[in-house]
């Protein structure tokens, strides 16, 4: 019998809203001009990132955020309902993941690496890691029916290159140029005006857009362009080894560089 193929569907999964247009989006930009369907999805509504407005409302304002800055590149947004800050893996959140897996008919599903600097980043990995493990079984306790293939996975980068201990983390397996589309990211990016302060506050970055321009031009030195974004690729047993992603957008495809500590060139 001959295997499916993989659907051009893409679902990026992230902790908070602002993590995907940060660390992702230029990648879903291009896959969106190629004719792929791109699904955004937030395990929390990011409710602890306001200043000056309680949870209830930062959870209002972050939603809407999210929502416009997926509308930029005609992708849908859904939000599971964790609490920021207070992300637990539990059945729930799995079964909720895996619904939204199946009923989007991912090809592809992204989110952060396991050793992410942050904790509810690491959380969300374990979730969708987890969840993509049971796409094509069917006693699963949800009612979208399986998958035929278990979805391509991916990591994206965290800030810094850095693990939680400050360490750099292993070269990514390669980057993407996304110098054609900075702007389309950095537009996307900018729905998120309630985080401003917020960075300000957690991070000490007076200049929060900008500051992640540095990092998209920072990304682009190590792979030899303007502007790029990190990835891995999830290798391990029960996950299909395709390079799809790799493949679908050879032409901004680029090799790490691994000549240095920090991996500076």
């Amino acid at each position: 019998m001959q295997t499916p193929a993989f659907p051009r569907n893409v679902v990026a999964f992230a902790a908070h809203p602002d993590d995907t247009e940060i660390f992702k989006a230029g990648t879903l930009v291009l896959l969106a001009k190629r004719g792929w369907k791109v699904t955004i999805c937030t395990l929390t509504a990011g409710g602890m990132g306001g200043i000056g407005s309680d949870e209830a409302t930062t959870i209002r304002i972050r939603e809407a955020e999210a929502r416009k800055a997926a509308a930029e590149i005609g992708a849908e947004y859904f939000c599971l309902g964790g609490r920021d800050g207070y992300l637990y893996d539990s059945a729930e959140l799995r079964m909720a993941v895996l619904s939204l897996i199946r009923r989007q008919q991912a090809g592809i599903i992204m989110t952060h690496l396991p050793n992410d600097y942050h904790a509810d980043h690491r959380t969300t990995c374990t979730i969708v890691d987890a969840a993509a493990m049971l796409t094509t079984l069917p006693n699963c306790p949800v009612a979208e029916k399986p998958l035929e293939r278990t979805p391509l996975f991916y990591h994206s980068a965290p800030l810094g290159l850095t693990d939680p201990l400050g360490n750099a983390m292993p070269p990514p397996q390669f980057y993407i140029d996304i110098g054609s589309v900075e702007d389309r990211k950095m537009a996307m990016l900018a729905h998120h005006q309630s985080q401003i302060d917020l960075m300000r506050i957690m991070h000490r970055m007076d200049d929060f857009f900008g500051e992640m321009q540095k990092q998209d031009r920072s990304w682009g030195r190590l792979a030899g362009c303007e502007f790029a974004e990190a990835w891995w690729q999830h290798l391990g047993g029960g996950f299909p080894k395709d390079p799809l992603l790799q493949t679908e957008l050879a032409d901004f495809l680029k090799t790490p560089f691994t000549g240095g500590p920090n991996h500076e060139p």
